[in-house]
């Protein structure tokens, strides 16, 4: 059985209201959110999960709001003695901007991303203005590309699974980790949209939507789904992992 050790590295964060990521909770509350790229240490591939900002904002002030320092990917990716361009595996949650800015500097790196967040890129909803196709661009002329179809493994220990709340293609990652199951969500949460507090449970609610999403009733079924099958949750904004070397 192969199992990994998860590296968060904060390649990014954003300043906005925090309603964002709770749906129809705490809107007016500023919140900073890490932006991270996952490293996931076993096996013979180095592999990455999203790749984060290219320029990303490192101040005093961002860094003490998420507990943890911000790094471009080339400072995040030294911590292992790698760079971009010894990436073998990138794994796409999503193609919001945020997430691919860095796709072109992996440049030896095959690239897992869903049909549905392809086609979706190419033609985004107006709503959506967070989809930048010129970050693929390269990586798409270089036949870098690998498009999941259907919930599939990756690797031995490394799966994903369909899981469209905050975009069309979003996927999750699941990783066998020595501790249990660990889920790198496809959509933009932190760990109180999993863990609502109990005003949220008094409403007999389990879990909170994201605050942006295609479809309401939907992320709320597939987050439940989610929960159930993992025994390790990672929301993928949540800033707790900031100040975290490793998980697993």
């Amino acid at each position: 059985m192969s199992t990994y050790i998860i590296h968060p590295i904060v390649i990014g964060t954003k300043v906005f209201d925090k309603g964002m990521m709770t749906y129809q909770h705490d809107y007016g509350t500023p919140y900073t959110i890490p932006i991270y790229s996952w490293y996931l240490e076993g096996g013979d591939k180095k592999i990455l999960i999203d790749t984060g900002e290219m320029h990303p904002v490192q101040s005093a002030e961002r860094e003490a709001a998420i507990g943890g320092r911000i790094h471009t990917i080339e400072e995040g990716l030294t911590r292992y003695n790698l760079t971009p361009a010894d990436i073998d595996i990138v794994i796409h949650t999503h193609l919001h901007a945020d997430h691919c800015e860095n796709d072109y500097k992996c440049s030896k790196a095959r690239f897992f991303i869903h049909e549905q967040e392809l086609l979706t890129i190419k033609n985004p909803h107006p709503l959506d203005f967070r989809y930048v196709e010129d970050y693929i661009l390269e990586i798409e002329a270089n036949n870098q590309i690998e498009i999941v179809r259907e919930d599939r493994e990756i690797l031995a220990g490394i799966s994903v699974m369909h899981t469209p709340i905050h975009t069309p293609g979003g996927m999750t990652v699941f990783i066998d980790t020595a501790k249990g199951k660990a889920a790198i969500t496809g959509f933009c949460v932190i760990k109180e949209n999993f863990e609502p507090p109990a005003r949220i449970r008094a409403m007999e609610m389990e879990v909170i939507p994201p605050g942006t999403h295609i479809n309401t009733y939907e992320a709320y079924d597939l987050m439940i789904q989610v929960r159930d099958m993992a025994d390790i949750i990672l929301p993928l904004h949540e800033p707790e992992f900031a100040g975290t070397p490793s998980i697993g």
